[in-house]
């Protein structure tokens, strides 16, 4: 049998390596021109975008130290952008006055700031239960071992049903488990006009995002008639919440378990920061406009900073076009420009001195 010949390869452009190609030649011609058009193209559009930035009011307050203010109104020692501030050690209410020097356009922001308060750790990132989150009735046994130290109540937790101390059930869980939910900050903030009553509103409406708040359901353990019979022993606030929140100081019952599904503020602090410093959405004002004048901000200091070495402020910021107070990327585009500007001008001149 006659050996099988061997097909020869295809004699194409692509394999012997003929493909039509194009390679730039760089001369002082065509480089020295696109340093100067990219310039003039990044100052301008650095300018606008600084100039926006600059027209976004934002004033910050660091009330970390305020609940060492005195019981009435007084002038801060530090430089934290208060002009009066007073103590109630008994409501733990912290009140701040401050002035607005220009009326702020709605939609006005308030956010809260943390320092120092490391959101990105490993351990932390990962501390939930996803389906308990949607709203599944996870049992002990279930509970994502992530959770720990936060999956189900330890030894010494009591909770109160009827004015009387109890241990929870050996099966009950905490509901939500995890580090993140249990650290959720939980000050609660309100503006108002020192001369009278009136506040300024400040909503929690569709402050979280709408990917996020699909992350979250209406708890079954309401439903379900192993946990629902008995909801105080068997499910268990978190234990920084039962400080807190007075609401849960002695347990959930019926009428006043959580809603994550509703939640803005838990489903806000459940995205977790990437860096240590950050803030994060509290309220919004999309109606009517900060007036010009004396205001009040009242806070009720239930977040303790000290456990990790932190700081603490109250941001209120309006916005532009271009989102909130970032001198940065105006910055780095006239920056950049002006460098490109320069080195076309220098090029220019080393190739008029080899003409």
């Amino acid at each position: 049998m006659p050996p099988k010949e061997s097909k020869k390869p295809e004699n194409t452009s692509f394999k012997q390596q003929r493909l039509k190609s194009w390679q730039p030649l760089l001369t002082p011609k065509s480089v020295i021109p696109a340093f100067f058009i990219i310039g003039l193209i990044f100052i301008p559009i650095g300018a606008v975008l600084y100039i926006a930035s600059d027209n976004v009011h934002q004033t910050v307050f660091d009330y970390t130290n305020c609940k060492n203010a005195p019981s009435t109104f007084t002038t801060p020692t530090e430089n934290n952008g208060i002009t009066k501030w007073k103590y109630n050690p008994d409501t733990k209410e912290c009140t701040i006055q401050f002035q607005v020097e220009k009326s702020i356009n709605a939609p006005v922001y308030l956010y809260y700031r943390l320092t120092n308060f490391y959101q990105n750790n490993r351990k932390y990132v990962k501390s939930f239960d996803l389906n308990q989150l949607k709203g599944d009735a996870v049992p002990s046994g279930s509970i994502n071992s992530l959770c720990s130290p936060v999956d189900v109540p330890k030894t010494g937790v009591t909770v109160s049903i009827n004015g009387v101390s109890v241990a929870p059930d050996a099966d009950a869980v905490y509901y939500p488990c995890g580090l993140i939910a249990n650290s959720l900050f939980s000050g609660v903030c309100s503006i108002n006009d020192p001369t009278s009553t009136v506040l300024y509103n400040i909503s929690s409406k569709g402050i979280a995002w709408p990917s996020d708040a699909d992350k979250y359901g209406k708890s079954s353990y309401l439903t379900n008639p192993a946990f629902a019979n008995n909801i105080t022993t068997k499910v268990i606030p978190p234990p920084f919440w039962r400080d807190a929140f007075p609401q849960w100081k002695n347990g959930y019952t019926a009428s006043n378990f959580p809603d994550l599904n509703t939640w803005e503020h838990f489903q806000v602090w459940m995205r977790t920061a990437g860096l240590p410093t950050f803030r994060k959405l509290y309220g919004v004002n999309s109606q009517n406009q900060l007036n010009y004048g004396l205001w009040q901000l009242v806070i009720v200091q239930n977040f303790d900073c000290d456990k990790f070495g932190g700081t603490k402020s109250i941001v209120l910021s309006s916005t532009s076009i271009l989102g909130g107070k970032n001198y940065f990327l105006g910055s780095a585009y006239v920056v950049i420009g002006a460098l490109c500007v320069a080195l076309g001008i220098a090029f220019l001149i080393r190739n008029l001195k080899t003409w």
